[in-house]
């Protein structure tokens, strides 16, 4: 009799089966110990992922969600195994609330950041709180999506394993989400003209994102160095500073 094999990529919307899948591989098939941004509790519905043992959003929603900020949670140091983390990833602006019918689909749909600056700002906060309570090679689950803001490419799962490492995470695994949604920042399909409706885009200068990540970050001491330092060609690629993208410095290597 074989064994399941447990693949990377999910083409069938079912964020569901990717948890369990990370569960069994990376936490013994224990369930979670937390969500810190629980919401609805979206994932956990259908009964096919087990419910946190701790629920914790900024506005709580259920009545046993606990009231706090992902980024300073009321929790012991090294007290937790395993987290799952989901923040928004919508650019929305200022003019969300106020935007006119059949804009801003999604971010009326989903909470969203006023600018980049934020979305960076929280996700390292909680990166470094969380790496705070999780327990020596527990795990945290971060699911993220690249996003594109005032037309420019935002590369956030980078972002995300390079605020990561910052801390002391070790990137562990990863999983890719391919979403059948029709929603999108150009508007949404018209069922019967099968024409885009609505929307803030009105000229297309990057690929709409379909999917996102679930990042598995675990804290211990990593098993794969992920510093560029090493000469390439003839190239030497300097990451003196891990906030800071990489620079490249042409160098001889004769």
């Amino acid at each position: 009799m074989s064994r399941e094999k447990i693949n990377s990529l999910n083409t069938e919307d079912r964020q569901e089966e990717i948890i369990n899948h990370i569960l069994k591989l990376h936490n013994k098939n224990e369930p979670l110990d937390m969500d810190v941004t629980y919401s609805k509790g979206v994932f956990y519905k259908n009964g096919k992922v087990e419910d946190p043992k701790l629920k914790f959003d900024l506005k709580p929603v259920t009545d046993d969600t606990v009231q706090a900020s992902s980024n300073n949670l009321p929790l012991e140091d090294s007290s937790i195994q395993a987290t799952m983390f989901d923040p928004p990833f919508i650019i929305s602006g200022k003019l969300k609330a106020d935007s006119k019918e059949g804009s801003n689909i999604i971010a009326k749909r989903f909470s969203s950041y006023e600018n980049y600056d934020q979305l960076k700002e929280h996700y390292s906060t909680t990166l470094k709180e969380l790496y705070r309570v999780t327990k020596d090679k527990g795990i945290v689950i971060i699911k993220c999506q690249n996003t594109i803001s005032s037309g420019k490419q935002h590369f956030t799962h980078f972002f995300v394993l390079q605020e990561a490492m910052k801390y002391g995470f070790y990137p562990k695994d990863e999983f890719i989400l391919a979403s059948k949604s029709k929603i999108t920042s150009f508007g949404k399909v018209n069922k019967e003209t099968g024409k885009l409706e609505g929307g803030r885009w009105k000229n297309q200068l990057h690929a709409m994102k379909t999917h996102s990540f679930f990042l598995v970050l675990e804290k211990r001491k990593p098993r794969v160095d992920y510093t560029f330092d090493n000469v390439v060609s003839n190239e030497t690629r300097i990451f003196d500073n891990p906030s800071k993208p990489w620079n490249y410095r042409t160098t001889d290597a004769r």
